[in-house]
């Protein structure tokens, strides 16, 4: 009763003097990118909740000796639309502790959580999805993506039917949705009205609005524009995903006006992924009739995912008829390069089976963009792959605030990685291979990756929910 008292009056939680932690990781290099913290520390962890950090030695039930290791925050994606079990799999030995699926989203928000509750190793969420809010309104049947001659790519819609995508837009975000989600380049019917009364719909519930641009490349700018404007008009955050592959070699142009929107106060951020190649639907509108033209690519510049194969005008029209994913190698790395290092850019894979971002960007930007090129310094690097994108999200989701961090009161959701060998392994010919020099990753205080190995049945994942 008398330690109680005592710590009472000099404000300590009772945690910062017990014995023993649930769990303690020692010796490890910790960096927190928030408070610039990089040293070496001793970190107990209890409840879930990181409850001290220390020079001191510390005891636990469990202990990890992390020497050599850097002590991360858990790492963030944004983007995430594979999510079987070999993706979600690699997605943790990838180091990433929180996982979401913001630009197609979904429009039955309830029924996506229900699907995913107590069954995976990290923290998830989605966004309402204008894509398949608007699927849903125009009758189509319900898939990832539309389809080049589906009714959400090729019809306008009404008044009415505008008007219905809001009403649907908001349930979804009452029901808890992290975002709104958008992908106008495959729904090129969708007029610039109808885009906007989305951002209204999202401005009312403080949501930002995750968009994949109406056009790419020659177009950029001015698809960009569209979205800029809606923003400024209707108070909407804005977040651009993928700038890189959409902007093509107008990516430092649309650098510079990420830029100049943020010094003039709108709320806008960006995304980027560490990757030459794009990948999606080919059956999508993105390949109609001018797709070379508008990409400045050719068959050849096509690879099918389920095979490697380079593409030929036959091959292309077989698999555009059967459809599937297609990487499409669009980029020069100085590009990638560029739109990474810029310090506006965040990190976030959009991750699909076949392509390599799905097991390795994170790994990636640690192992080749900071220690092999020097192009990132790491504790830049780790804000870009932790603490960006919390803060994109906690103005509407209150749980980020403890995420992205280091910190005495922060989820424990943590990542230790060799500085020295932590690498991606996955390539556009083989992409399912999982990420090397991440030998533990921690959701929740409990241990999901450990000596480099995935802890079956460790399950402590939580669905992050706006307002529950």
């Amino acid at each position: 009763m008398r330690l109680f008292l005592f710590l009472l009056l000099v404000g300590l939680p009772f945690s910062h003097i017990a014995a023993d932690y649930d769990l303690v990781i020692t010796g490890g290099r910790v960096m927190d990118p928030e408070t610039d913290l990089d040293a070496k520390r001793n970190v107990g962890i209890t409840g879930g909740k990181i409850q001290n950090i220390s020079e001191e030695a510390l005891s636990g039930k469990r202990a990890i000796d992390a020497t050599g290791l850097v002590v991360a925050p858990g790492f963030i994606d944004l983007h995430q639309h594979a999510w079987d079990e070999e993706s979600i799999r690699l997605k943790i030995r990838d180091g990433v502790t929180s996982v979401f699926e913001l630009e197609v989203g979904t429009a039955n928000v309830d029924t996506w959580y229900e699907k995913y509750e107590g069954k995976l190793p990290f923290h998830h969420g989605v966004s309402v999805g204008h894509i398949p809010v608007r699927m849903k309104v125009m009758g189509d049947f319900p898939s990832f993506l539309p389809s080049a001659n589906s009714k959400a790519a090729t019809v306008a819609a009404t008044p009415e039917q505008i008007a219905a995508m809001r009403k649907e837009v908001r349930k979804g975000l009452e029901s808890g949705a992290i975002a709104v989600g958008f992908g106008i380049y495959y729904t090129p019917a969708a007029s610039h009205w109808e885009i906007l009364e989305m951002f209204h719909a999202a401005a009312e519930g403080r949501a930002s609005c995750h968009v994949h641009l109406r056009g790419r490349s020659e177009t950029s700018i001015e698809t960009a524009e569209e979205v800029i404007a809606a923003s400024a008009i209707t108070g909407a955050p804005l977040h651009i995903v993928h700038l890189q592959s959409t902007g093509g070699k107008m990516t430092p142009k649309l650098l510079q006006m990420t830029q100049g929107s943020v010094e003039n106060n709108l709320d806008m951020t960006v995304e980027v992924y560490p990757w030459t190649a794009g990948m999606t639907e080919i059956k999508s509108a993105i390949f109609s009739d001018g797709w070379q033209e508008s990409f400045g690519l050719d068959y050849g510049d096509l690879q099918w995912g389920e095979t490697g194969e380079r593409l030929t005008k036959e091959t292309f029209q077989k698999y555009r008829e059967k459809g599937g994913l297609v990487i499409v190698h669009s980029n020069p790395e100085s590009v990638v390069t560029q739109a990474v290092a810029h310090p506006l850019t965040m990190i976030a894979s959009d991750g699909l089976k076949g392509h390599p971002r799905n097991a390795g960007s994170f790994a990636r930007i640690l192992g080749y963009y900071v220690r092999e090129q020097q192009e990132l310094d790491l504790s830049v690097a780790l804000e870009k792959i932790s603490l960006m994108p919390a803060r994109r999200l906690e103005n509407r989701v209150d749980t980020m605030k403890n995420k992205g961090r280091v910190q005495v009161g922060a989820d424990a959701d943590l990542t230790l990685f060799d500085p020295e060998t932590v690498k991606e392994a996955a390539t556009f010919t083989n992409a399912k291979q999982p990420s090397k020099g991440i030998p533990f990753v921690i959701v929740s205080g409990t241990i999901v990756v450990e000596d480099g190995e995935i802890v079956e049945g460790a399950l402590p994942g939580l669905g992050i929910r706006a307002g529950k």
